[in-house]
């Protein structure tokens, strides 16, 4: 049984964050609402772009070493 990414962050939640913070996780709050189709294309939009940082990241830090 899981939770739903809505009930991650309830109105309650967004209180105590700053604005930015709030619009960031009121639109995660939204992705519930999205068709399946949606939101997997989204996440592995996400998937992509994470892997990407994580990637370069560790580049950098190969390179630091060197």
């Amino acid at each position: 049984m899981g939770v739903s990414l809505a009930k991650l962050f309830t109105d309650s939640a967004l209180e105590d964050v700053n604005s930015y913070d709030k619009g960031l996780m009121e639109r995660v709050a939204m992705i519930d609402q999205l068709p399946e189709d949606e939101r997997k294309t989204l996440f592995t939009i996400l998937d992509a772009f994470i892997g990407k940082k994580k990637l370069k990241d560790t580049l950098s830090n190969v390179l630091q070493d060197v």
